[in-house]
């Protein structure tokens, strides 16, 4: 009967949240306490204006356990998701890694060009909370847009595994599926992810470099963590933004990072290597209402000035995370629409 309940409010939290869809800007607004947020010159969608109004009675993450973060997350973000795209198959299987087995879903397009890479995706959620459903709606989306294949890892949560265990796991499955992208229809290797995920692709192209292995075709990063021992002004600026804040940013590198942890180690704060050249093209995406924007903006000025070609895009009146807000938010959906096609462009250009 438990989760009989559950589904129902996933439904009834799915439901209002779609609905909210067709009020206008000035109803979004009044619902949401009446007024825009403007917040370091930018402006907040009305819709996750709305969406950030309906979670303010949450209690804080900080005072709440891993797995009732994690619970909290899965019920969410199925409210405000986008679905698996038509045309597009997904399949569980198993990444073996070091005597283990990962969990992952191989993403298709009816469509695919098999002069195209095979991308390895790793989801957002500080390390500590997560799943292959939290980017099962873009992953969807980016193979059709791309015509390309997708693999989504389910690596390793913190504080039950900490770093570097997570990163670990995925730069293993990505040389796993290196040797395997023929069999999947694809001609090379692409890398990429949201926030810490986007942490994790940074890190993984630079131990390719370290290790003398050849870059993948692209590195896509979405608003990334780069800096750990970062204290930019977004930090203080968008502190209290919704859905992530800075006092959860604290709470997952609480969980995340161990005693032993530096950091300003490169392999936590990709942006402190010494050297960026040589690393794959990269495709830099930030959001406007996010701790982490100066960040994400950061690493792309670092790339480029080290020789890296490098497209940055900022979308300003949306917030961290919303790759998985396509189902709620039509800004959200456009904005992930438009990366994708980016991700497009860079693997014709390569066989151009």
């Amino acid at each position: 009967s438990h989760s009989l309940l559950e589904r129902d409010s996933i439904r009834a939290q799915r439901a209002g949240a779609r609905s909210s869809r067709a009020w206008p800007t000035p109803t979004l607004r009044l619902r949401s306490g009446g007024g825009s947020i403007h917040v370091g010159g930018r402006t907040l969608d009305p819709r996750l204006q709305f969406l950030a109004a309906q979670g303010r009675h949450a209690p804080a993450i900080s005072s709440l356990s891993p797995g009732d973060v994690r619970r909290g997350e899965a019920t969410g973000l199925a409210a405000v998701a986008g679905g698996q795209q038509p045309d597009v198959t997904c399949s569980a299987l198993t990444v073996p890694v070091a005597g283990r087995e990962i969990a992952a879903r191989l993403y298709r397009p009816a469509r695919q060009d098999a002069t195209a890479p095979l991308m390895i995706w790793s989801h957002m959620g500080g390390g500590v909370i997560g799943t292959l459903d939290t980017s099962h709606g873009f992953c969807s989306l980016l193979a059709k847009i791309t015509r390309a294949p997708v693999l989504s890892v389910d690596y390793r949560l913190a504080p039950e595994h900490r770093f570097p265990a997570g990163l670990d796991d995925v730069l293993a499955a990505y040389r796993w599926a290196r040797d395997q992208a023929g069999s999947f229809g694809a001609t090379g290797m692409a890398i990429g992810g949201d926030s810490i995920g986007g942490n994790f692709t940074a890190v993984i192209c630079q131990d390719l470099k370290r290790a003398g292995e050849d870059q993948p075709v692209l590195q896509l990063m979405m608003y990334p963590c780069t800096d750990v021992a970062s204290e930019t002004p977004s930090m203080a600026t968008y502190a209290e933004a919704f859905p992530l804040n800075r006092a959860m940013m604290d709470w997952f590198m609480g969980h995340y990072l161990t005693p032993d942890s530096d950091p300003a180690d490169p392999r936590l704060s990709p942006i402190r290597e010494d050297d960026l050249s040589g690393l794959a093209p990269a495709i830099v995406v930030t959001a406007g209402f996010d701790p982490l924007i100066d960040q994400g903006a950061a690493y792309a000025r670092a790339l480029r000035d080290a020789g890296v070609a490098t497209t940055y895009r900022s979308y300003d009146s949306l917030c961290h995370g919303f790759a998985s807000f396509t189902g709620a938010v039509p800004a959200a959906n456009s904005a992930c629409h438009e990366i994708a096609g980016l991700v497009r462009e860079t693997y014709e250009g390569r066989t151009a």
